[in-house]
């Protein structure tokens, strides 16, 4: 990604609620799932502007979340959102580094970045005994997915199906205590501010900011028009 097209990115993701599909049920869903105590040590990797922490100490009311993720900005925005809970440590920080011990690690939407296997393998060590992990997965609902739908991913030539996610989770050395498809719901909560968004920025734009706008467009009008062939699993996992 050049500086160009980097600032103009921002300059869309920036204060947006959210980086991605997600809402406060598919905490509550995981944490209960994987049996989430009251004191919980938490860990938030890659954690974005920090939208699920109010829902993950909901969660652990007696516990502590740590948020961390790559991006300043949006560690500075977790940060004006909870930080000042003392509940939480929100910092910048790689999620490919973290050491533990947690009782449970949730990481809305990024693993991809590590890959599945790679990131459960790397988060055996840093999961307390017991502990658990729960992570969402883009993957196709359908095996015959339409030209837009593979066109829209074909930067994600490893996604695969549920059962292929199913896989990768048992060859990491894991054991899937359940799934949960993202709701239409958790989706909006993502485009519709984004939608706003470009709307507000569209009016001056201009060369990069003008092409990170459309892709956005495209993002958002791929999964309305094709939602029921691909979308996020949500699973939770604990090492066999």
């Amino acid at each position: 990604m050049n500086d160009a097209y980097r600032d103009a990115f921002f300059t869309l993701h920036r204060d947006l609620p959210r980086e991605g599909p997600g809402e406060p049920a598919d905490v509550a869903w995981a944490a209960d799932l994987a049996g989430v105590g009251r004191k919980a040590r938490i860990c938030d990797a890659a954690c974005g502007p920090g939208a699920d922490i109010p829902a993950l100490l909901a969660a652990a009311p007696e516990g502590h979340v740590t948020a961390l993720d790559k991006t300043e900005s949006f560690v500075d925005q977790a940060k004006a959102a909870h930080g000042a809970d003392p509940r939480t440590t929100i910092m910048a920080g790689d999620m490919a580094d973290i050491a533990g011990p947690y009782d449970f690690i949730w990481c809305a939407g990024a693993v991809y970045f590590l890959g599945v296997r790679e990131a459960l393998e790397t988060w055996k060590t840093a999961l307390a005994p017991g502990g658990a992990i729960a992570f969402s997965q883009v993957c196709w609902f359908t095996e015959t997915p339409s030209r837009a739908a593979l066109e829209g991913w074909a930067e994600y030539p490893d996604m695969t199906g549920e059962a292929g996610l199913l896989d990768h989770i048992r060859a990491a050395g894991y054991d899937c205590a359940g799934t949960r498809r993202l709701s239409d719901a958790a989706w909006e909560a993502y485009y519709q501010p984004m939608d706003a968004r470009i709307n507000a920025l569209a009016v001056d734009a201009k060369g990069a900011l003008a092409d990170v706008l459309q892709e956005g467009r495209d993002e958002a009008a791929l999964w309305r028009d094709h939602r029921n062939e691909f979308g996020y699993l949500l699973c939770v996992v604990r090492p066999g």
